[in-house]
């Protein structure tokens, strides 16, 4: 008896493996190509030092390229989760920068929580200020049908401009014109990863971004509640004839998604080394590169783990390819 299913190689998942393959590997050649002329004596080299990335200094290298995967894991399954459900949440970088400030402000400023307690108070903190943040565009999308893309960009730049009013008015340090830092007592705990990945900061934010990844497939895939977001992305008339409350579904959507935005700016600056919150009008890079994780992804939950440990190794390998001349 014949088979139903398509061979391997007229699977949709496979075709999108490749396509994203074929763009890494023209991406790779363009990039050695501009190497190649800006620098000829040492193209070669240079690519094999970003190739080797993750690697290129063992353990540590690999510690650097975990940590630097870790903030973007979390803005790409954001982006990811609101797409899932029709939405293209772009208000990402300005949850994960209410994130951040949240976080950092509730770790220097709740000195009544232990300092071993602290980080899980801050980082439910931050995903809650996502959420909330994340809250806004999702109401008017559901109440007045506004477009969660201009809204959202409009909420990135608001919320940059209170993210600064927050710091100067509540935990400013004048000598730097930046946030105070986060002290390593009161930071994620490591429990030895640091020591094991060469002195990179590596702590339990790598193992909770992995988690948060699992528990958003499961909702989306395993669940009646992850169905029923998905029915009203697809379709949102037919999610209503269906008995679904669709104006729920754009709300929780974007909810959940701000939420997991603004654990990754908690993750990002609760890690104990030293990062301070700027007062400059820019808004971070991790939450737009959010955008190519979902994309490398497959805006699917666990395929944002590995898009984002492969952008990690590709960054870690471009900062080691600075020391060339």
């Amino acid at each position: 008896m014949k088979s139903n299913k398509p061979a391997l190689m007229e699977r949709a998942g496979f075709k999108s493996v490749i396509s994203s393959l074929i763009a890494i590997l023209m991406g790779l050649l363009v990039g050695f190509i501009i190497i190649l002329i800006a620098n000829p004596g040492e193209a070669l080299t240079g690519l094999g030092i970003l190739l080797s990335g993750g690697f290129y200094r063992g353990m540590e290298s690999l510690g650097q390229m975990i940590y630097l995967a870790v903030p973007i894991m979390m803005t790409g399954l954001s982006v990811s989760f609101a797409y899932k459900c029709g939405e293209f949440n772009i208000g990402v970088p300005g949850q994960y920068l209410v994130g951040c400030f949240t976080a950092v402000f509730i770790a220097l400023k709740a000195t009544f929580i232990p300092d071993n307690l602290v980080w899980i108070v801050a980082i439910l903190g931050a995903g809650i200020a996502g959420a909330i943040w994340a809250f806004i565009p999702g109401i008017l999308k559901a109440t007045r049908n506004v477009n969660v893309v201009i809204s959202g960009i409009m909420c990135n730049y608001i919320g940059m401009l209170l993210v600064i009013q927050g710091i100067k008015a509540t935990i400013y340090n004048s000598t730097g014109a930046e946030s105070y830092s986060v002290p390593a007592s009161r930071a994620i705990p490591d429990l030895g990863l640091k020591q094991l990945f060469g002195g990179s900061p590596v702590n339990l934010g790598i193992f909770i971004a992995i988690l948060l990844c699992i528990l958003a497939w499961f909702i989306m895939n395993k669940t009646t509640f992850g169905y029923e977001l998905k029915a009203c992305g697809f379709n949102k008339d037919a999610a209503k004839y269906a008995g679904m409350n669709e104006k729920k579904c754009v709300v929780m959507s974007l909810v959940i998604s701000g939420f997991f935005a603004g654990v990754g700016g908690a993750i990002a600056y609760l890690s104990g080394t030293g990062k301070t919150l700027p007062i400059t009008e820019t808004l971070p890079n991790e939450g737009w590169n959010g955008i190519p994780v979902a994309l490398l992804g497959f805006s699917n939950p666990i395929g944002c783990i590995f898009a984002a440990l492969f952008i990690g190794y590709l960054n870690v390998g471009g900062n080691y390819m600075q020391a060339l001349n």
